[in-house]
């Protein structure tokens, strides 16, 4: 049963992480899509239009990817995951339900209309399918976060006599005070990957010497929104979400910060090497009293280690959950520095210029999939044991009559497949950007053309 119960956490695993990487930029650029069309908008200039349009194909492909690894992953809460869809789904039901009916099919409808109803709907119209298709995505994402919520802090339900786990409170589903953080958390971090892979795109025009117009446009618009959304993300997004796992996970804080023992004071660790075995870190370099301070705003305040707990409570890998934890902090604090330098370049006038920082620029677009795949482990290795947190153990939720070999072998055809989808998505987009936005000056210069033919 635990070789069994590995692999159906594997499969699901590897899914979502791949599924991942698509939704986080279609969201991204969503917003993004809306900001260039506000400028064409507001200033009347085709430059703008054509933007929109250049990244509004590398959305469409995208998004197409994003469905096609999507649709397989709900499939497994049936497959690989029975007992809890069948303890659970009057619950998470309701969610991922009004996800499908109501935001996906905004967000797919207003694509459509996006992408191929331009001259139809008119600049004003046109606004309003991109702000539609923004408002899809991120509401998309919120039901999605509102189910992780509630298995990370469930509210709002009762367990009848059989053990199944039934909706009592709608609202107390939708807006519990978990969900609002890790929401916006997890837009933010949406956010940083669209307009670090609109930045790096503009970067690479400019260091190539092609499309400079809209190379500084894609560099501009990816740096200024970037380095909000950086700031963010840590304060009060990070702070907030911090502060729940504190009040209400307290073992997974212990757990992420490698605190083995309680202490009055704790330091928050830089750089270690938790040893779970001998319950202690290794190499760590601190800074005293930190951890008390950010959790407790107290200097001296107690902090629970995960001796203040039953070893059965631990979450199961805690090197793996302490090592994702410190690698999205550390990547988000390199998010701030290269977003706050490049908009402090871009306000001196000295950005476009400056070889260096266009290279870090494009050289970051790994980043932030790294950041928002090891953001995700830490939530969700964080919460084990439990599958719903203090309602069902993990092991409890498995389909018990999968066997390791059926899960092996459906995990080993997703990862052929999805090694195909991988490249044919990295060509397309390849060729988007190859190809470019429409040329701004040959544009310009065919009415004087045509005039001279007439």
């Amino acid at each position: 049963m635990e070789e069994a119960l590995n692999v159906h956490r594997l499969h699901f695993a590897f899914t979502i992480t791949f599924h991942y990487i698509f939704p986080q930029l279609t969201m991204g650029l969503a917003l993004l899509l809306v900001y260039l069309k506000t400028k064409a908008l507001r200033t009347n200039d085709e430059h703008y239009n054509r933007a929109a349009r250049f990244w509004a194909r590398i959305f469409g492909i995208n998004f197409a990817v994003g469905v096609v690894t999507g649709v397989p992953m709900e499939f497994q809460f049936g497959t690989n995951w029975a007992a809890f869809s069948r303890a659970a789904g009057g619950v998470i039901g309701q969610t991922l339900a009004m996800e499908g009916v109501f935001s996906f099919f905004l967000e797919s409808s207003f694509l459509g209309l996006f992408l191929f109803g331009e001259k139809r709907l008119g600049r004003v119209g046109h606004w309003w399918a991109a702000f539609l298709v923004w408002l899809g995505s991120w509401l998309s994402g919120y039901f999605i976060v509102a189910t992780n919520a509630w298995m990370q802090y469930p509210t709002g339900h009762r367990v009848d006599s059989h053990g199944q786990i039934e909706l009592a409170s709608f609202w107390s589903l939708l807006v519990n005070k978990w969900v609002f953080w890790q929401y916006a958390h997890t837009m933010l971090g949406a956010v940083q990957t669209g307009c670090f892979v609109m930045a790096a795109v503009g970067a690479f025009y400019l260091l190539t010497k092609r499309h400079e117009s809209y190379g500084k446009t894609f560099v501009k618009a990816g740096v200024l929104v970037g380095a909000v959304a950086a700031l963010l993300q840590l304060f009060p997004t990070g702070d907030a979400q911090g502060k729940l796992i504190a009040e209400h996970q307290p073992v997974t804080l212990a757990a992420m910060e490698g605190l083995f023992e309680t202490q009055s004071g704790a330091p928050l660790v830089i750089i270690g090497q938790p040893d779970v075995q001998k319950r202690r870190l290794d190499n760590p370099i601190q800074v005293p009293n930190m951890l008390s301070f950010l959790t407790y705003r107290r200097w001296t305040a107690q902090v629970r280690g995960l001796d203040a707990f039953s070893v059965d409570q631990w979450p199961d890998t805690i090197a793996l959950l302490y090592y994702s934890y410190h690698v999205m902090v550390g990547l988000g604090t390199i998010f701030i520095a290269v977003m706050v330098l490049a908009a402090l370049l871009l306000w001196r006038g000295k950005l476009y210029d400056s070889n260096a920082m266009l290279w870090a620029l494009m050289l970051c677009v790994p980043l932030p999939y790294i950041a928002n795949t090891a953001g995700w482990m830490t939530a969700e290795l964080g919460r084990q044991p439990w599958l719903i947190y203090g309602l069902m153990r993990t092991a409890h939720g498995v389909s018990p009559k999968v066997g390791v070999g059926n899960a092996w072998f459906t995990l080993i055809g997703f990862m052929g497949l999805y090694v195909v989808l991988g490249i044919l998505w990295l060509f397309l987009v390849y060729r988007e950007i190859e190809d470019g936005p429409e040329d701004d000056e040959v544009l310009h210069s065919e009415p004087a053309v045509n005039e001279a033919a007439d």
